[in-house]
C-alpha cells in the first residue's frame, strides 16, 4: 500500500522448519495411515503452494483413537497433579525453544502475518501450558470443591483463524485436570496441531494422552458423536456449533461452544482519537479479521465520526500489505479461497445494499487468496454487514448519540463474544460495560489476551468459559 516510507523486505528464512512430503493420523503416540489410506493436501494460503500430504481420518480411526484415549485415561488421571504438571511445564518449554520454526510453519499455513505468528500466537501459546501446569496440582483449591474429578476423555474440535493457540486453549486445561484428548484440527491448517505431536514425544508424554486427527467436518461429526467421549469442545462457526449442540444433547457429555460473533467496538466523543484509531485498527484487521472476537462493527458517537474517520482512512493507507513472512507485512492472505469467496460475497451484498465502500490503494499479490482492509460507512443496523460474521478484514461503521443508544446498537445482534469501549472517563466504562451482552469487554485496547483471563460468548457465540481458573470446571466433574 501507499506509505510516505519505503521498507526493504524483511522476510523469515522458511530453512527453520522442515515440512516432510507427508504425515499420518497421530494415535497412541505413533503416526500412522488412516485405515482407508485417505489423504488431503494442504496449501500455503499466499502462493497457494502444496505444502504436504496429510492422512485424512475416518470413522475408523476415530475410535481407534478414542480407545487409545480411553486406555491411556487410567494411568493419566492417576498421576499426582504434581506429575502432571511437569508433562506440561516441559511442553511449554519446548514450544517456547521451537517457537521460530513454529511460527514460520504457522504463518505458511495458515497466511497470517510472521509477526502476529512470533510475538501474539506462540507466546500466548506457551504461555497457556506454563498456566495450566500451575493449576495441575492445586485443582482442590480451584473453587469446585474437593477432590474434583476429570471427566475422561475430551473430544476437542478447533478453527484454522489461530491453530496453535486454539490447541493450546484445548488441549492445556483438558490435562491439567487429568483427562486425555482427541483432537481434530481444521482442514486447512494440520501441520502445526501436527508438529505438536512431535513435540508429545520430546516431552515424553505417555501414549495415548494426546492424539491428533486431521480431517473435515466428517471426521469432527464422527468425533463429537463417539460414544466414548466424555466432553465436547468446539470453537468454531454458530452453524456448525448448534449441529454439534444437536448432537450431543440427551447424551451425558459435557459440551463447551466458542462460535462465531459481530464485536462492537464503541468510540466515544471524549477518547482518544489517535489511540482509539490504533485499537479499531487491531480489533478488525488483526489475522485479516478472522477472529471470532474481531471488533467488527465501529459504533462512534456522531459529533466526532468525521475526524475519526478521516484519521482511521489515514492509517489504513499505511497498512502493508503481502507476503506474510516478510516481517513489515501487515495484512496477510485469507486462509482459503472457499473463506476470499464468502467474504468477497458478504461485500458485494454490502455495496448492493446501499453502504458506501471504500479501500485504500492496494496492489493485490497475483497468486495466494487476498482481499484489501474495506470500510463501509451509511452503515444502518438492517445491512447485511451490520449484522452477519463476514470474518474478514472489513469494517461497519454506525453512529449513535448516546450512550444509552450506543448499548442498544451494540447489543442488538445475534451474537455476544467481544466489546470495545474508547472513553476517558472511568464511570462511563464501567456504566456502558454492565449493560453489554458480551463475553469479554475491552477498556481502550482491543484483542487483549492472557491465559489468566476467561473467555467465551453469550447468546449464538456460545456457552462455557476457556482461560483462567473458570477454563478449568470444563473438563472437571464438579
Amino acid at each position: 500500500m501507499a506509505s510516505a516510507f519505503e521498507y526493504a523486505p524483511a522476510p523469515e528464512s522458511r530453512s527453520v522448519v522442515d515440512i516432510a512430503p507427508s504425515y499420518g493420523l497421530f494415535i497412541d503416540g505413533e503416526f500412522t495411515e488412516a485405515a482407508d489410506g485417505k489423504v488431503f493436501k494442504t496449501v500455503s494460503p499466499s502462493t497457494e503452494e502444496v505444502l504436504s500430504e496429510v492422512a485424512q481420518a475416518g470413522e475408523a480411526d476415530v475410535d481407534r483413537a478414542v480407545k487409545a484415549a480411553r486406555k491411556a485415561f487410567e494411568k493419566w488421571s492417576a498421576l499426582p497433579g504434581s506429575e502432571r504438571a511437569k508433562y506440561l511445564f516441559r511442553i511449554a518449554r519446548i514450544i517456547q525453544e521451537r517457537s521460530r520454526e513454529l511460527a514460520v510453519l504457522e504463518t505458511l499455513d495458515n497466511g497470517k502475518p510472521i509477526k502476529e505468528t512470533r510475538d501474539a500466537d506462540l507466546p500466548l501459546v506457551a504461555a497457556h501450558f506454563f498456566y495450566y501446569a500451575g493449576w495441575a496440582d492445586k485443582l482442590d483449591h480451584a473453587g469446585f470443591g474437593a477432590n474434583p474429578q476429570p471427566l475422561g476423555v475430551a473430544g476437542q474440535v478447533i478453527p484454522w483463524n489461530f491453530p496453535l493457540l486454539m490447541l493450546a486453549w484445548k488441549i492445556a486445561p483438558a490435562l491439567a485436570t487429568g483427562n486425555t484428548v482427541v483432537l481434530k484440527p481444521a482442514e486447512t491448517t494440520p501441520l502445526s496441531a501436527l508438529f505438536f505431536a512431535d513435540i508429545c514425544r520430546q516431552a515424553g508424554l505417555p501414549k495415548g494422552v494426546v492424539n491428533i486427527l486431521p480431517g473435515y467436518g466428517d471426521t469432527g461429526a464422527a468425533l463429537v458423536s463417539h460414544p466414548d467421549v466424555n466432553k465436547v469442545a468446539f470453537t468454531g462457526s454458530t452453524a456448525v456449533g448448534k449441529e454439534i449442540a444437536r448432537t450431543v444433547a440427551g447424551t451425558r457429555k459435557k459440551l463447551t461452544l466458542e462460535l462465531g460473533g459481530k464485536g462492537a467496538n464503541i468510540v466515544f466523543d471524549d477518547a482518544p482519537i489517535d489511540q482509539a484509531v490504533e485499537g479499531i485498527v487491531n480489533g478488525i484487521f488483526f489475522n485479516q479479521g478472522q477472529v471470532c472476537c474481531a471488533g467488527s462493527r465501529l459504533l462512534v458517537q456522531e459529533s466526532i465520526q468525521d475526524e475519526l474517520l478521516d484519521s482511521l482512512k489515514r492509517r489504513l493507507s499505511t497498512l502493508r500489505l503481502g507476503d506474510p513472512l516478510d516481517k513489515n507485512t501487515d495484512i496477510g492472505a485469507i486462509n482459503s479461497a472457499e473463506q476470499l469467496s464468502r467474504i468477497t460475497s458478504l461485500v458485494e451484498q454490502g455495496e448492493a445494499e446501499g453502504a458506501e465502500r471504500w479501500s485504500p490503494a492496494c496492489e493485490l499479490p497475483s497468486s495466494g487468496y487476498w482481499f484489501a482492509p474495506t470500510l463501509f460507512t451509511n452503515v444502518t443496523q438492517a445491512h447485511t454487514v451490520a449484522r452477519d460474521e463476514i470474518f474478514g478484514p472489513v469494517l461497519s461503521v454506525l453512529t449513535f448519540r448516546t450512550p444509552d443508544e450506543a448499548v442498544a446498537k451494540a447489543n442488538n445482534t445475534q451474537y455476544g463474544l467481544s466489546a470495545g469501549i474508547w472513553t476517558e472517563k472511568g464511570s462511563r466504562i464501567l456504566a456502558v460495560a454492565n449493560k453489554l451482552r458480551a463475553g469479554v469487554v475491552w477498556s481502550n485496547t482491543f484483542n487483549k489476551f492472557d491465559p489468566t483471563s476467561p473467555f467465551g460468548g453469550y447468546k449464538e457465540s456460545g456457552f462455557g468459559r476457556e482461560g483462567g481458573r473458570h477454563g478449568l470446571e470444563a473438563y472437571l466433574d464438579v
